[in-house]
């Protein structure tokens, strides 16, 4: 990406419009260190005007008093657009976050059209109106749009996040305000222009770039219903703290520190080829990422140097190379919190394995290199805390139940594996271990299925039934007792 984007409007109910402020949001290279769009800061203001136009689509408009086959039918299109343009997507995030180009087409680009396409599965069969009979008579039960949903999305996967919430809101019924990060807003626009073409009722989606500040005004304001927002802990805490002034409902996908468990019996290149491209995805930057690999003493060191061969021999670089496996970090603060957990992980006692810098051949751009710890014990700073960076922590344990006791020990629950040659055995690890997604000999995150964490790692569940739900008030209608359907 060599040409810088601009942009002068904002995308509020459905059209473009001139901001009511004249802040900017200037798009930084996280490789060159260079400015590569600029685009208008949403003040509160724009704001106001976002939340006011859904309101208004959300009680007096059409979309949430069309069918779910009407729906479906507008979804569809921005689904098939999506498809279109997914190459877009992943060169405009790749250069805006610095993910690889050669994984941003899979895993910034086309899962998120996964997304809305599994999303649309979803709601064929949903059961949007169900009777049955209760205990004082019958009953219909219903489940109807939560109504106007603040969705606040973060930098690292910003299209595959921002599909999980506008897909199941906008097909449940739900009008919606999408907060894209500063870090990443070039693709939004995209987006912007796809729905624009789609046919969605005035109001039903606006797009808003910003800060935190602005994010904060966004879903503690009193018009929405419904906020659903990735991110840190620390920002969900905030959130809920703010949602609850109104009582407004959330849904939190927070953070994590995944534990990748490789059993004794386990087949190790198999082990290390499913899992360095997981630990290292994003180039550290994801909440799923396998960050914890714990290995058994019988066999660790030959585990530890399979890993750090691999680790070692990722090719750094420009993200826009389609040779390039790992590229640099979103920001100069990111690059340095990795930096700093690096130094506190020798200071702790681990061993670098391999890494532990900055590479040599990258003269600018926030570059650390992949980086393994061997030596660690699972009290150590660097175990328990996510890093969010190209940092992974290589942990011993003795037999099966120290590893999954192991594996528990955290504030986090989100993700997890276990490499095995027993399937069996492997089902068993994964439903003894307290995390939201868990796979056996793989890594995968199905969209048909809940998606979601225990304990820090957030509340409620995205994708699958599970996911659609959080999107509907659930009502109960008695029937007078000998009502039949006509």
């Amino acid at each position: 990406m060599t040409e810088r984007v601009e942009h002068g409007k904002l995308f509020i109910g459905g059209e473009f419009t001139d901001p009511l402020s004249t802040g900017v949001i200037e798009v930084i290279s996280p490789h060159t260190e260079q400015v590569i769009g600029r685009v208008p800061h949403a003040s509160e203001g724009d704001v106001d005007r976002a939340v006011a136009a859904a309101r208004r689509a959300f009680d007096e408009g059409p979309w949430p008093r069309m069918t779910p086959d009407e729906r479906i039918a507008v979804i569809t299109r921005i689904k098939d657009a999506f498809a279109v343009r997914h190459e877009e997507f992943a060169r405009l995030i790749s250069a805006q976050n610095g993910t690889p180009y050669s994984s941003s087409v899979m895993v910034q680009a086309l899962a998120a059209m996964m997304v809305w396409e599994s999303a649309i599965t979803v709601a064929r069969t949903f059961p949007y109106e169900e009777r049955r009979d209760g205990v004082l008579g019958p009953l219909l039960v219903r489940r109807e749009p939560v109504g106007v949903v603040a969705a606040v999305v973060p930098w690292n996967v910003p299209q595959f996040t921002a599909a999980a919430k506008l897909a199941p809101a906008l097909l449940a019924g739900c009008t919606a305000v999408l907060k894209v990060s500063p870090e990443t807003p070039l693709d939004a626009y995209v987006l912007a222009e796809i729905v624009e073409e789609a046919g969605l009722p005035p109001g039903v989606l606006s797009i808003l770039p910003a800060d935190r500040e602005v994010s904060e005004y966004l879903v503690g304001h009193p018009d929405v219903d419904k906020v659903s927002f990735t991110g840190s802990v620390a920002a969900g805490r905030r959130v809920m703290e703010v949602a609850s002034r109104h009582l407004t409902r959330v849904t939190l996908e927070l953070g994590g520190k995944s534990a990748a468990v490789i059993l004794p019996d386990a087949d190790l290149e198999a082990a290390v080829a499913g899992i360095v491209p997981f630990a290292w995805m994003i180039n550290g930057q994801a909440c799923v990422a396998q960050t914890r690999i714990l290995a058994p003493r019988s066999r660790y060191d030959e585990i530890a140097e399979a890993f750090a061969a691999a680790a070692g021999a990722l090719r750094v670089g420009d993200p826009l190379d389609p040779a390039t496996e790992l590229g640099p970090l979103v920001a100069r603060r990111q690059q340095q919190r990795s930096l700093e957990y690096i130094r506190l992980g020798q200071e702790e006692g681990a061993k670098i394995l391999t890494g532990g810098s900055r590479p040599a051949s990258q003269e600018r751009g926030w570059y650390v290199e992949p980086t393994l710890f061997g030596s660690v014990d699972n009290s150590m700073r660097i175990a328990r805390e996510e890093i969010f960076g190209p940092v992974i922590c290589l942990i011993p344990y003795a037999d099966e139940a120290e590893a999954i006791r192991i594996a528990d020990d955290s504030p986090y629950g989100l993700s997890g594996s276990v490499w095995t040659a027993d399937t069996e055995r492997g089902i068993e690890v994964a439903r003894r271990v307290r995390t939201g997604t868990y796979s056996v000999n793989t890594f995968s995150l199905d969209m048909l299925g809940p998606f979601g964490g225990y304990k820090d790692s957030g509340l409620g569940r995205e994708f699958g039934p599970e996911g659609y739900g959080e999107f509907f008030e659930h009502k109960m209608i008695h029937l007078p007792a000998g009502y039949r359907e006509a």
